[in-house]
């Protein structure tokens, strides 16, 4: 019986690691995954979670599986050389780690070739892959599948295979006989379970923070899945196989030192949106009473959290944190009130269209927001968070920081981006460069204010996103690790707002 070893945890560097891959979306890596790393924890291991790409969904349940939060290896949105220090940066104290890949193994950004696949993010941290192969229409044909699979790419070292949704005894026998012949060990073998699908809606699985209860028993589900059907000997002795890496782990507090900010812009009356507290030409408000920060001399930065904005990534506030920021979040579902001393807020990723009645009737929230927005405090809002700061979504009221208005649309927006700064704003200076991603089924209209956020160079050249004052609200998911100095110019514009 496999179980973790009493101080056997690496460095992040030397620990033992998997990349769990597949040939195509849809063949089950979420479910391996999820399942390995929450039997590995059921037999004592400490499981570190990766996943490939930008997705923030499936980060969620690999945390509900490993107790430890779950993190992005993104080649795109970070660039191929902070992958092997991110992974590090998470896998610090860890006996094992699991790295879920994204869609097909040699699949990343279009037409980059190999960059942001997983196929690159497994040859970057020097690990093994295991294929996921959704064997439920096939037979020997499966072996042509996982050869051409494993010689494609000889840099990409493919360890074992784990045959998903097999359908009886006889189908099983017929795909590991057939397998015989490629030289690839198969290393699991799941039958179809109806207890371990996920739902889903119109941008994929739905949040663990939604679910549950719900998403407990899946997770566990997975887990057993995972333990009947998988030789956990043989996948734990691949993933000790890795090579070592080379260079130190990521850190937020030296990230900062190594990437400190340009200045900070100058706000002018004229940049300030309408405030709300003061008529035309009045002086700019006072802090209201418990905002503006802390006696320590740290500014309080909330983040939007609960089950409306569920998408962020952990670097985010290891990095705001870092930079001095006393870090507490709040739910806008919930909470009538921003946490005592907010200087600044940010309003991540996540589903405010599911939840658009019941942000709409926290009007309190709605209101604070607003008039912290009006004081020209920094204010950072991604996807989720520029719908909730527009005037309307979906006909209802959000906070009405932006004169826009926002609704549901049919058509998938979704696709890595190449951004410029249009202007200075609370994050960046005229004229950086940042990579981002969209993924949404919205629309907001107008798409871009008299000073929009950023100019987009990938797909097609347009400007989009709002900057007002101390608000940056934008579609684009970016990860600030790439650029940490965003960061720190927003702690420091918290300071002197």
């Amino acid at each position: 019986m496999v179980t973790g070893a009493a101080g056997s945890a690496g460095s992040g560097r030397s620990v033992p690691r998997l990349v769990i891959a597949a040939p195509s979306s849809g063949s089950g890596k979420t479910t391996v995954a999820t399942g390995l790393m929450a039997a590995l924890s059921a037999r004592g291991f400490a499981v570190s979670p990766h996943k490939v790409g930008p997705d923030y969904i499936d980060p969620g349940y690999h945390a509900l599986a490993t107790g430890r939060a779950g993190r992005n290896l993104d080649a795109y949105l970070c660039g191929a050389e902070l992958v092997a220090p991110l992974f590090a940066h998470g896998a610090r104290g860890c006996d094992i780690a699991v790295v879920e890949g994204v869609m097909g193994l040699f699949d990343g950004a279009a037409g980059e070739g190999e960059l942001a696949s997983t196929a690159q993010v497994a040859k970057l941290l020097r690990a093994p892959v295991v294929l996921v192969v959704d064997a439920s229409a096939q037979a020997r044909s499966v072996a042509a599948l996982v050869h051409g699979f494993v010689s494609w790419d000889p840099e990409v070292r493919v360890g074992g295979v784990i045959l998903n949704k097999v359908a009886s005894d006889r189908h099983e026998e017929l795909l590991r006989e057939a397998l015989d012949s490629v030289g690839v060990p198969v290393m699991g073998v799941l039958r179809r379970a109806a207890q371990v699908e996920t739902p889903s809606r119109h941008l994929g699985l739905v949040p663990v923070a939604e679910r549950s209860g719900v998403a407990v028993e899946a997770v566990s589900a997975m887990a057993a899945q995972v333990d009947g059907g998988c030789d956990l000997s043989a996948l734990v002795s691949l993933a000790r196989s890795a090579g070592p890496l080379a260079g130190a782990a990521w850190d937020a507090g030296e990230a900062l030192v190594s990437s400190p900010p340009p200045p900070l812009p100058v706000p002018t009356p004229g940049a300030l949106p309408p405030d709300p507290l003061v008529g035309p030409g009045g002086p700019r408000p006072h802090a209201p009473d418990g905002l503006g920060g802390t006696p320590d001399g740290h500014p309080v930065v909330a983040v939007a959290g609960g089950a409306a904005f569920t998408f962020s990534y952990a670097e985010h506030a290891e990095l705001l944190a870092a930079a001095g920021a006393r870090v507490v979040t709040f739910d806008p579902l919930r909470d009538e009130e921003l946490p005592e001393g907010t200087s600044g807020v940010v309003i991540g990723g996540g589903f405010p269209e599911v939840y658009a009645s019941e942000l709409s009737a926290n009007e309190a929230l709605r209101k604070r927001i607003a008039e912290l927005a009006a004081r020209g405090a920094p204010v950072a809002a991604e996807c989720a968070g520029l719908l909730y700061l527009c005037r309307e979504l979906d006909g209802m009221p959000m906070c009405g920081v932006l004169d826009a208005s926002a609704r549901m649309s049919e058509r998938l927006t979704l696709g890595y981006r190449d951004a410029v700064a249009v202007g200075d704003s609370v994050l960046a200076p005229a004229g950086t460069r940042m990579r981002g991603h969209e993924f949404h089924r919205t629309v907001v209209e107008p798409g871009a204010g008299s000073s929009p956020a950023w100019g987009l160079r990938t797909p097609e050249r347009r400007v989009e996103g709002f900057v007002e004052g101390g608000v940056h609200a934008s579609y684009l998911h970016t990860h600030w690790a790439s650029a940490p100095g965003v960061a720190r110019r927003f702690v420091e514009r918290c300071r002197t707002s």
